[in-house]
């Protein structure tokens, strides 16, 4: 690993698998069957978050998988994720058999009850001493309640929301009684501290951004890797090298143009979400990538890089630092009800 790039305290990724790292079907019945019966090397990544991925794991970062794919799907994903270079630190996967054989159906498709207990979970029993004050970015997606219950993680472990406040968010949310006391044991041993960084949402639904304003500037929605690269990297926890090589990756196998790569970083800037800073860096890391580049994606990658600097400029006037007022999620858990949800249709 070069001095470059060790740029990366020691951090935590935690990332979500359906639709954030892999292009999954969820639609239909058949396509549950199809993703199932996929092998490893039939399962589709989405463009530019293998690049990312492995670029953040040369930094340091220890990386959390943590999804709501069932646990008998644990070998292939596994082996995916192997295909693709990617190493993890630990892998959670959802005990659907066991909440069938509970007769705990609604637990099928509850992300509140299965992510929020799976987080404090991991962050108050399963970390290294190593990582114990680390902080945290969190992947996932727009497909299910993702911005909601890793704002809400990263605001109990703040302190902003307190015990009391998150036990009437979980019972508006219909969280099993069990679970519930779980969840709110694990709440009460925790210092406040300021753990989630942030929280990056794939668009995969192309929902509209500003739907995720309520959450605040530490949630950022994104259309594609590149994007989500450009954010990571101004927090320190990808080197600029790694940021060029997901460029790379859009161009080689995705077949990105210069433009195309810098109105990424213009989009998502306008957005707020980009201090328009550190620009330098990935400038001065390109003679060296171009040196290494074999997708022969250099030219594209310059094209980008001479387009920035006016780019970062109208960035830095639109930033929006991550913080403000705490989201009501009593009145936004009742969206990511499975029941409330079956009603309205």
């Amino acid at each position: 690993m070069s001095a470059e790039e060790k740029v990366a305290t020691r951090h935590i990724a935690r990332w979500d698998l359906d639709k954030t790292y892999l292009r999954t079907e969820f639609d239909t019945v058949r396509d549950l069957v199809k993703t199932a019966l996929e092998r490893p090397d039939e399962k589709r990544t989405n463009p530019g978050a293998s690049s990312l991925l492995r670029e953040m794991v040369k930094t340091g970062v220890s990386v959390h998988i943590l999804s709501g794919s069932p646990t008998q799907m644990r070998k292939s994903l596994e082996d995916k994720l192997r295909l693709d270079g990617i190493v993890w630190d630990s892998f959670t996967l959802k005990p659907n058999l066991k909440n069938v054989l509970r007769l705990r159906f609604r637990a099928l498709r509850d992300q509140l009850g299965y992510k929020l207990p799976a987080l404090l979970d991991a962050r108050a029993t399963k970390l290294p001493p190593e990582l114990a004050h680390a902080r945290e970015t969190l992947f996932g997606d727009d497909a299910e309640a993702d911005a909601f219950v890793y704002s809400l993680y990263g605001d109990v472990l703040s302190g902003k929301v307190s015990v009391d406040e998150l036990a009437r968010i979980c019972e508006r949310g219909e969280m099993y009684e069990d679970v519930l006391e779980h969840t709110l044991e694990v709440a009460r041993s925790f210092e406040p501290a300021t753990v989630v960084e942030r929280v990056l949402i794939h668009l995969e639904r192309q929902t509209p951004p500003d739907e995720f304003a309520v959450y605040g500037a530490r949630v950022v929605p994104f259309y594609n890797y590149l994007q989500a690269a450009f954010v990571v990297h101004e927090d320190g926890r990808v080197a600029p090298s790694g940021v060029l090589r997901v460029a790379a990756e859009l161009v080689s196998a995705h077949r990105f143009d210069g433009d195309q790569l810098a109105r990424s970083y213009a989009e998502i800037g306008r957005r707020g979400h980009l201090r328009g800073t550190r620009v330098g860096d990935l400038e001065a890391a390109f003679d060296g990538f171009a040196k290494d580049d074999k997708a022969h994606a250099a030219s594209e990658v310059k094209v980008m890089l001479d387009r920035l600097p006016e780019a970062a400029a109208e960035a830095a006037q639109s930033f929006r630092e991550p913080g403000g007022d705490t989201p009501a999620y009593a009145d936004l858990v009742v969206r990511h009800n499975p029941r409330h949800k079956k009603k309205k249709k």
